[in-house]
């Protein structure tokens, strides 16, 4: 059976790069009829950082990519890893093991990356390593440990890098890096995953494309139905029309400020506002008071300020839907 590990460094959340591995392991295990293992690679103490793992579980829920096995933590495999690193040779004299010139065992009998990882890829039957092309160079080493060990090898293969706009490393300065960024910055989870799954397994370096991750966001938000929006946002159902033109969920929860926060504002418009307490009076619904405003010449930028108190924002007739009527009649009387 298939099998195919995402092998991610407790180091923060989840490099974009890094969760471009994980989609493609999951889609090759679904493909394929296979098994999806999510391992955590902490062999290295000195680049944890506290918390790291449970990020790493929390950024993978987050973007609705499941896993079959795990999480698994190679820190809790060490005993193993010791014992596999003296089925391939004895320590020297100062402890470490060698397998050539790469140490599979410090002087402290702790296990290196290379070690562990062939160690628990072998004894899990892993059948495909899929992983950026970063570590191309780790591929002949772990295969010949692994058949060391007396276990078959997987295929190794490696994609394309994400890299920023400009093709160095993906980082903040290119406008995001991790998903951690692109949750703070708004944009759904379901957004992000489309874009990595659009990538597929890339044979090249690509370049993050914000434009095209702010587009899918923008169909992601439209697509939801309005209890959904509106419970994604933090709001009540009622001030789902006012969200419809948001393009990520941080512009979404500004809109919905607009009805829920209206800030002071003098509005010197009195024969708009009347005009207008009277169209909602007489209950139309708010593209026609819009359209009937208009038809009158009244001030749509008055109507604005006196409802949100804000000179520019969502469409007026969104703001004037999601209110309710005597809301509407209290705001306007106000000014």
């Amino acid at each position: 059976m298939t099998r195919v590990r995402f092998a991610p460094s407790p180091t923060g959340s989840l490099h974009l790069g890094s969760a471009l591995s994980a989609v493609a392991n999951r889609r090759f295990a679904d493909e394929h009829g296979g098994s999806f293992l999510l391992r955590i690679d902490d062999t290295d103490a000195a680049r944890n950082v506290a918390g790291g793992a449970e990020q790493i579980v929390a950024d993978l829920e987050w973007l609705g990519l499941a896993w079959d096995e795990g999480p698994l933590r190679q820190s809790e495999r060490s005993v193993r890893h010791r014992e596999a690193a003296h089925l391939i040779g004895e320590p020297d004299a100062e402890g470490a093991l060698r397998f050539g010139q790469l140490t599979l065992l410090r002087a402290d009998g702790t296990p290196t990356y290379q070690l562990a990882s062939a160690v628990d890829d072998a004894d899990f039957e892993i059948t495909h390593v899929i992983r950026g092309s970063d570590h191309r160079a780790n591929a002949e080493l772990q295969s010949a440990l692994i058949s060391a060990l007396g276990a078959t090898p997987p295929e190794y293969i490696h994609h394309g890098l994400l890299l920023g706009e400009d093709g160095t490393k993906l980082s903040k300065r290119h406008g995001a890096s991790s998903l951690a960024d692109l949750r703070d910055a708004g944009i759904p989870p379901e957004a992000v995953r489309a874009y990595l799954e659009e990538l597929g397994l890339p044979r090249h370096d690509v370049h993050l494309d914000l434009p095209r991750l702010r587009r899918l966001s923008i169909d992601t938000l439209g697509a939801l139905p309005d209890a959904e929006l509106a419970a994604r946002v933090g709001v009540p159902v009622s001030v789902a029309p006012v969200l419809r033109g948001a393009r990520d969920l941080c512009e979404a929860r500004e809109y919905a400020r607009h009805v829920l926060e209206p800030e002071p504002a003098a509005v010197d418009s009195p024969e708009t506002l009347t005009r207008f307490s009277e169209l909602v009076e007489g209950g139309l619904d708010a593209k026609s008071v819009v359209r009937e405003l208009k038809a009158v010449g009244g001030s749509l930028k008055a109507v604005r300020l006196a409802l949100t108190g804000r000179e520019r924002g969502p469409e007026l007739a969104a703001v004037i839907a999601a209110l309710p009527r005597e809301e509407l009649l209290r705001r306007a009387a106000l000014r």
